[in-house]
């Protein structure tokens, strides 16, 4: 009890500050790794393999999301659900909670993997894919390891919902590595290109799968995992479809509009899309970096309401979007300024260096508000509402993106108009979720305390 329990973290009492930055660090380090199998692969045949095939991996990237983020949606869900349970100390809810989302990373797995395996070619024909035969074969291997990735990605969540960020990073160093041998084994020495990054990256993802799913089993107390315990609590599944149905289905949108953007970024031609996928691979880690506030602001929200403390519910957001916000504006100027010697290590052409800093320049910069957006909705999902900020997100965001490509981008279809819509969407929704959380804190949570 005691070993699993130095991994596990209350936030319901302590300084705030401190231990969002425990809880954060290691989930920042996880979540760089986690992106490191994608830029290993991108790096990879950048180098070895070419512009062509760079183009065939990166442009990838919108339409996976677009496929997967439903069903990740659901185990931000769980997670809530845990960390509430948690919070209110309530042991078997929590050990409902743990089996009915590993049940649901199985199925989502399976069902993933045989959509995206059949219609991941008509997909990318819709979109103009330049390099189809490629970009195809990469997402079929890609797609055959998602049930491992949804069980990695699953109970990962679990661990951070009882606030336990350390074992994960662990799990994804040691796929990480793997990740990156295999890369440079298929494809130097087997001369396998787009298939050799496939096959490492789905390697990868089974590896850090087993990991988790050992360490679950392994853990006492409310988390551990029985794999003859694995089934659906009708409560716990209502719970987190509450939570997790809206944020996937926004994630899935937010891919539209993505999608929509890649589309876009297509009609350029291969150079401006092996440019716009290292860009954007770069952008990533700062993303990631905020984004594992975001997942602070969801976990300090909901294991807080559970113990029934909302006034530390309302002080970690302030103290989330304080940090995010150093973050952001830290970490985008730095791979801004660097931005060429960084572009240069996917690919030595003077062209995808010169088209990628176009991109740059507009998203790196202003990339701090996509973070505060992004921690306050963590917050109110934390806090049991999704509905609202998923409305807020895809209007803001998503709905806005698609009107500027066939209105402003239709009148001017040059890159700075495509990438200028980024910021300003942000800086939107942001605003608009801003006087949504004032109207919940006034007659929600403030009715909440007194009671």
């Amino acid at each position: 009890m005691a070993r699993s329990r130095r991994f596990e973290m209350d936030m319901t009492v302590g300084a705030l500050l401190p231990k969002v930055l425990l809880f954060s660090l290691p989930l920042i380090a996880s979540s760089i790794l986690q992106l490191l199998f994608n830029a290993a692969d991108m790096v990879v045949v950048g180098q070895w393999a070419g512009p062509e095939p760079l183009a065939a991996v990166g442009s990838t990237g919108s339409l996976i999301n677009l496929m997967v983020n439903v069903f990740m949606g659901l185990s931000v869900g769980g997670s809530v659900v845990i960390a509430k349970a948690y919070g209110a100390h309530d042991p078997e809810a929590v050990h409902k909670g743990v089996h009915t989302s590993m049940t649901l990373a199985l199925i989502a797995g399976i069902l993933v993997a045989v959509v995206g395996f059949v219609f991941c070619r008509p997909l990318l024909q819709l979109m103009d894919n330049p390099e189809l035969e490629l970009a195809t074969l990469y997402m079929q291997i890609y797609f055959l390891g998602m049930p491992a990735n949804m069980v990695y990605n699953f109970g990962a969540a679990i661990l951070r919902a009882v606030g336990d960020t350390r074992r994960p990073l662990i799990y994804l160093f040691i796929a990480g590595v793997v990740n990156v041998v295999l890369n440079l084994i298929m494809v130097i020495v087997f001369h396998l290109s787009v298939s050799g990054v496939a096959v490492a990256t789905v390697v990868s993802q089974i590896v850090s799968a087993v990991l988790v799913v050992t360490c679950l089993i392994r853990t006492t107390g409310g988390v551990h995992l029985d794999i003859k315990s694995l089934r659906i609590h009708k409560r716990q599944l209502g719970e987190i479809l509450r939570v997790g149905l809206p944020a996937g289905l926004q994630g899935s949108l937010f891919s539209i509009s993505n999608v929509l953007i890649q589309s876009s970024v297509n009609s350029f031609g291969s150079i401006v899309v092996a440019a716009n996928s290292a860009a954007g691979n770069l952008e990533g880690f700062v993303y990631t970096s905020m984004n594992a506030i975001h997942q602070a602001a969801l976990t300090f929200g909901s294991q807080n309401l559970g113990a029934g403390r909302i006034d530390r519910v309302k002080r970690s957001m302030w103290v989330c979007l304080g940090t995010v916000t150093v973050i952001g504006i830290v970490m985008g100027n730095l791979f801004y300024l660097a931005g060429a010697p960084l572009l240069s290590l996917y690919n030595n052409n003077a062209q995808v260096i010169h088209y990628g800093l176009i991109r740059m320049a507009y998203i790196l910069p202003l990339y701090f508000l996509c973070g505060l957006m992004d921690v306050i909705v963590g917050t109110l999902r934390g806090i049991g509402y999704a509905i609202m900020p998923m409305i807020v997100s895809l209007t803001g965001a998503c709905l806005f993106r698609v009107v500027w490509i066939y209105t402003i981008f239709a009148a001017d279809p040059t890159l700075d108009t495509l990438y200028i819509s980024y910021p300003i969407s942000w800086g939107l929704t942001f605003a608009v979720h801003m006087l949504c959380y004032a109207f919940i804190a006034r007659k929600k949570l403030n009715g909440y305390l007194k009671a």
